[in-house]
């Protein structure tokens, strides 16, 4: 595996790739990674001849600068693992190559980057969507690989490539979950031995709720159930728990759905969505 930090070489080898006829597939991260980014690189793997892994800690997606300063940079660890998993090239950019003196572009996805993370993440997702529009266009892969824990994030990085003609094919794929349930995430080991026992409540309460709607109950009641399943095991606020319409986040009005959430436990914020 090669680690390269600017454009112009990464962009030389991919052309190299495509000159050779290999599909490219490029897996975007901020490192600290897991299991469930290990799944994203095998499913680019399995659809691509070749893989780029990026990793880059976007300074523009924190509106908290307490959280941009905690998240961990795990560089030589996270590199080591995707070597293992057979990534071709590591693109690690320093920040002066994202943002050059000067930048001043951004890009703004409306409708369904407005509400749930949006509503509470003030900016958060024209940070995302500045930094997947750059790192698409300087990796020039024919298929990016997402995860679906961030349901959301995915459906904005759908809209901007649709809207952007960007020729690229954005492929979800599954959330990995450790045994009792719990969402893969960086944010995890910032959990305490007592607060991650507490943490798959969040998971349950929603399998709970979803199965409460399929067999009849009204949606807000067993959304309210469940809200209040998560704050009585001991999270210390659910910022939302709702089920919307799984395309535009809109109201649900049919299928396909997701019950959507966003929950606070021992000052680390948890995030999770599984189809309703």
């Amino acid at each position: 595996m090669r680690t390269v930090r600017d454009v112009k070489a990464l962009r030389g080898l991919v052309a190299g790739w495509k000159a050779a006829g290999n599909a490219v597939g490029v897996v975007p991260t901020m490192g600290a990674l897991h299991a469930g980014h290990l799944s994203l690189v095998h499913a680019a793997k399995a659809g691509t001849e070749r893989v780029i892994a990026t990793i880059f800690v976007n300074p523009r997606q924190f509106n908290n600068p307490d959280d941009l300063a905690k998240y961990p940079r795990t560089e030589e660890r996270d590199a080591a693992m995707l070597m293992e998993g057979g990534v071709d090239v590591l693109f690690a950019p320093p920040p002066e190559v994202v943002y050059p003196q000067g930048f001043a572009t951004s890009v703004s996805v409306g409708g369904v980057s407005r509400e749930l993370e949006g509503a509470f993440r003030p900016g958060h997702f024209d940070g995302v969507a500045t930094v997947v529009t750059k790192l698409l266009l300087m990796t020039g892969a024919d298929r990016a690989f997402f995860g679906e824990k961030d349901w959301q994030q995915l459906q904005v990085v759908r809209r901007l490539v649709r809207d952007l003609n960007i020729p690229m094919t954005i492929t979800g794929c599954p959330t990995l979950r450790e045994a009792d349930g719990l969402a893969m995430s960086s944010r995890n080991v910032r959990l305490s031995a007592a607060e991650r026992r507490m943490a798959p409540v969040l998971h349950r309460a929603m399998v709970d709720a979803a199965e409460a709607i399929r067999r009849g109950q009204p949606a807000d009641q067993a959304l309210g159930a469940a809200r209040a399943a998560v704050l009585a095991a001991g999270f210390s606020d659910v910022e939302y728990l709702e089920r919307r319409d799984a395309e535009s986040l809109g109201p649900a009005t049919g299928a396909p759905a997701r019950i959507l959430a966003a929950a606070v436990l021992g000052g680390v914020r948890l995030i999770d969505n599984i189809p309703a």
